[in-house]
């Protein structure tokens, strides 16, 4: 059965950003197959044409069809591997051996993607003979002959460590093409938001994310899920093989913890507010609490939790309707 491996990246290497991120998942037919049945028939209930990026998750009146994207894959039980690495590390080493900007993203985007790749095909039940890889497209990986790289130190590396693996095909793919693309590109953005803390923010974009990945996290058993299948490894400049691997609770804990204070601030705001007009419509409650439109998922959501003690109430019936209809 042919296995296939998607990755994606986020903030380049030279950006005037602290990380970048690079993201891989393998599957094999019938899981991508899966996948794609999955998210069509969640689509089509909403009615969605284009395709999911976390960086516009802005309004949370799509808190629905982003919830249920997130809780069937992670429900998938499938692979993702994540690799962090210090942008301003590598853009210092590079300056004190000579070495351009332009080459050392070369270096980096042929042993970032190995990394990856590597720890989704040795694994001790990987048993998979054909191989291909699919990147998120870019222009510069031609141009840097990225492909052809890949696919020689990736059948270099089953060679050498009797793998038994070929890898036929290393090529881009355009994320509106691709569910599996847009996955690592959710999860990517899921875990720059927790680990750059952008969750202390107070404006209502931070807010909405906040919540969408909250709900998200306390849905079932996806705290433990996400924790198992997200796999995440940080590159610091430290000499060190294998890389690091990092515990994705440490970032977890605290965006967990502040995001709770946070929620109880909110709803003991709200019960006061209504318990003094139990008569508000929404839209005064909404206005009394100081929410945009864009925030109407989240006033439901603490009204709910106030009556049921449930938030993701409504969202599971939904996501069960959805699977069962």
């Amino acid at each position: 059965m042919k296995y296939s491996i998607f990755f994606d990246e986020s903030n380049k290497l030279d950006q005037e950003k602290k990380y970048s991120y690079y993201g891989a998942l393998g599957c094999d037919a019938k899981e991508i197959f899966q996948l794609n049945t999955g998210v069509e028939r969640i689509f089509r209930h909403f009615g969605k044409q284009n395709e999911f990026h976390f960086t516009e998750y802005k309004n949370d009146r799509n808190l629905p069809i982003a919830f249920c994207f997130l809780h069937f894959f992670i429900n998938l039980n499938l692979p993702v591997n994540i690799f962090i690495v210090n942008n301003k590390l590598a853009l210092s080493m590079a300056s004190d051996m000579g070495v351009p900007i332009t080459e050392l993203r070369k270096l980096f985007y042929v042993k970032i993607p190995e990394r990856l790749f590597y720890g989704l095909t040795r694994e001790d039940d990987f048993k998979h003979k054909d191989v291909n890889i699919y990147l998120d497209h870019s222009p510069e990986y031609g141009s840097m002959r990225i492909y052809s790289k890949i696919k020689e130190q990736m059948n270099a590396h089953s060679l050498y460590r009797h793998l038994n693996y070929q890898v036929g095909t290393v090529k881009s793919i355009k994320s509106e093409d691709s569910f599996a693309i847009q996955i690592i590109d959710m999860i990517i953005g899921i875990l720059v938001f927790i680990i750059e803390k952008s969750y202390i923010e107070t404006s209502n974009k931070s807010i909405v994310k906040s919540d969408l990945i909250y709900r998200f996290l306390i849905a079932d058993d996806n705290l433990h899920k996400f924790q198992k299948q997200i796999n995440l490894f940080k590159w610091d400049g430290k000499n060190t093989e294998p890389v690091e691997k990092v515990p994705i609770s440490q970032y977890l804990s605290e965006f967990m913890a502040i995001k709770t204070k946070f929620d109880i601030k909110e709803i003991n705001k709200l019960i006061s507010i209504t318990s003094k007009n139990t008569d508000i419509t929404t839209k005064q409650l909404r206005k009394e609490l100081g929410y945009s439109n864009n925030m109407l998922q989240l006033l439901f959501g603490y009204k709910e939790q106030v009556k049921s003690e449930d938030r993701n109430k409504r969202l599971l019936e939904l996501y069960s309707l959805i699977f069962t209809k």
